[in-house]
Parts: C-alpha cells; sequence; structure tokens
C-alpha cells in the first residue's frame, strides 16, 4: 500500500470520526419544537475537532516527509549495479604479463649491471680477441632486435585493450546518467577514474618498453664505434715493422 492511499484513508476515517463527534455533541432535538440548542458548545466542538484534525494533517505530512527522505537515503546508500573493476584489473594484469616476458635484458637493475659489464664494456684492452669482440657485436644487435620486437608486442596488448575500454567507458558513462543516487554517482565516477589510471599504465608501459629498445639500440651504436676504433687501432699497429737478417739461399 502506498503513502498516498495510506494517508487517503486515514483522513476519510478521521472525517467521519470528526462527523461523529460533531453529531454526538449536538444536542437532541425535542418533540414540536421544544428544542435545546447551545450555540456556544457548539462552535467549541466545532473548532477543537477541526484542531485535531489539523494536528492529524500535520502528523500525517510529517510521516509522509520523513517517509519521503528515508526513501532518498536509501537511493543514495544504493550501489552501483555495474562494476568495471574486474576487466580493468584484468587489462592491467596482460599488460604487466608482457612487460614480464621480455626477451634477453629484463627490466631488473641487478641484470641491467650484469649484462652491459659483459657485453657493453666502456672501452677493449688490447688483449681482447677478435672472436670475442664479433660475439659481443653479435649479442648487442640481438638485444636490440629482441627489445624493439618486445616493444611492439606490449603495444599489440595496448591496442587490443582498447575494444574492451570503450565497452567499460559505455557502461559506466550510461550508469552514471542513471544513478539514482549520489553512492550510484561516486561509484561511477570512480570507477571510471580508475579506468583512466589504466590507460595511463598502459601508456606508461609503451613509453617504457619503446624507451628500453631505443636505450639499447643506443648503447649497441656506442659499443660499434669503440668496437670499431679498437679494430682500427689494430690493423694499423704494425708492431716492429720489417726487420733484416742474414739469408742463406744455397748451401
Amino acid at each position: 500500500m502506498t503513502m498516498h492511499r495510506l494517508s487517503h484513508r486515514i483522513r476519510n476515517a478521521l472525517l467521519a470520526s470528526v462527523a461523529v463527534a460533531l453529531v454526538a455533541a449536538t444536542p437532541a432535538q425535542a418533540f414540536f419544537g421544544d428544542v435545546v440548542f447551545d450555540p456556544t458548545n457548539y462552535s467549541q466542538n466545532v473548532l477543537t475537532a477541526a484542531r485535531e484534525l489539523q494536528q492529524i494533517n500535520n502528523q500525517i505530512q510529517m510521516l509522509q516527509n520523513q517517509a519521503t527522505s528515508l526513501i532518498n537515503q536509501a537511493r543514495n546508500l544504493a550501489n552501483l549495479p555495474y562494476s568495471a573493476l574486474s576487466q580493468i584489473d584484468q587489462s592491467i594484469t596482460q599488460t604487466t604479463a608482457l612487460l614480464a616476458q621480455v626477451q634477453r635484458i629484463s627490466y631488473d637493475v641487478n641484470a641491467i649491471n650484469q649484462a652491459f659489464s659483459q657485453n657493453y664494456p666502456v672501452n677493449y684492452s688490447g688483449s681482447t680477441s677478435s672472436q670475442q669482440l664479433l660475439a659481443d657485436a653479435q649479442t648487442r644487435w640481438q638485444n636490440a632486435l629482441a627489445a624493439f620486437q618486445d616493444a611492439m608486442r606490449v603495444q599489440a596488448g595496448v591496442v587490443q585493450n582498447l575494444d574492451s575500454t570503450h565497452t567499460q567507458i559505455d557502461a559506466l558513462v550510461n550508469a552514471s546518467q542513471s544513478a539514482t543516487g549520489a553512492l550510484q554517482a561516486a561509484q561511477s565516477g570512480n570507477q571510471l577514474v580508475a579506468l583512466q589510471t589504466k590507460q595511463l599504465a598502459d601508456l606508461t608501459a609503451v613509453m617504457a618498453a619503446i624507451a628500453r629498445a631505443q636505450s639499447l639500440d643506443g648503447a649497441r651504436a656506442i659499443e660499434a664505434m669503440e668496437q670499431g676504433q679498437t679494430q682500427t687501432a689494430r690493423f694499423l699497429n704494425y708492431g716492429a715493422g720489417y726487420q733484416p737478417g742474414s739469408a742463406q739461399m744455397f748451401h
């Protein structure tokens, strides 16, 4: 039963009670015009009944206001029926997994220091063999090539997330527009912020992968120059040169 119907029935009952009270409060009429009527008492009874009716109407209005307030509070406390947090977490997990699958040199400070100390020396000593120079150059080229491949894989993963991101944005915007209370509006806004944070995380992953590839390729180019200078110096170093000596041609 709605509040409107309940108040309507209460008012009808009260009006009936007031009518009965008025009839009961009016003195009975005698026969053949012998009537006893007290207008002062009658007016007082009418005013009393009117005041009581007004008080009851005020109480009914107050109850209706309280019911409306409770309904609004319930709407403000209602949770948003849609949640995109699981999809957002899944997308971030996929991007993180792609970063963890990098080849050769990982995103680890110790691994980077070890790789550079072995294959990216500041300068080559004169005792370094040609085979070692060639092997280091091959390793650096493979590192750069693998880093570019890793960067493209991360980019591909982020592009694949765009479809799900578009779907989540549409769903969250629709949920925000149809929100019935403050809590639903706040929750949809928070999820939109989380979705934006996920996009920033994807962008950070792409930038990190590209920067890694560019750094390794730049280190390869610098080491190629260092290696070239070492090999050139070896080529130009003739040592002591030709030293004449005695030779016996015929016995």
